[in-house]
């Protein structure tokens, strides 16, 4: 399998894990000393305690279900010990921008990184 095909795999495990609100697997390929900048407060976290606790903050909102977390248009650049992927999450109908960081350790991908906005919407 390719390090894409892998990355794009990782990733839709880990929204179906979101959909599941089932943490342990959203939580598992993601490095003990990630970094994520939010849409929310904190618009900064790292390590897995912080960011632990902003999912106690989207399943507040979040009822679940197949539209809560629904990853598109998944892109990947990867170069055997690095890589990026970008994607929209679709959340309810409400799409996000998503950039995943990963790096490759032991022959696994871990999400280093993650950085999530909203475009802004111009009035013209």
């Amino acid at each position: 399998m390719s390090d894409e095909t892998e990355i794009v795999t990782l990733l839709e495990n880990w929204a179906e894990a979101v959909r599941a609100r089932n943490m342990e697997r959203i939580l598992a390929h993601h490095d003990a000393d990630m970094l994520m900048f939010d849409v929310p407060e904190p618009l900064f976290s790292r390590g897995m305690d912080e960011y632990r606790a902003t999912w106690d903050l989207f399943f507040q909102y979040s009822p679940g279900g197949p539209r809560s977390f629904d990853l598109r248009d998944i892109a990947v650049t990867a170069d055997g010990s690095v890589a990026f992927a970008t994607a929209f999450i679709h959340i309810f109908d409400n799409p996000l921008r998503l950039t995943v960081g990963l790096r490759k350790e032991a022959g696994q991908w871990l999400i280093v990184h993650e950085h999530h906005s909203y475009a802004m919407k111009s009035d013209g």
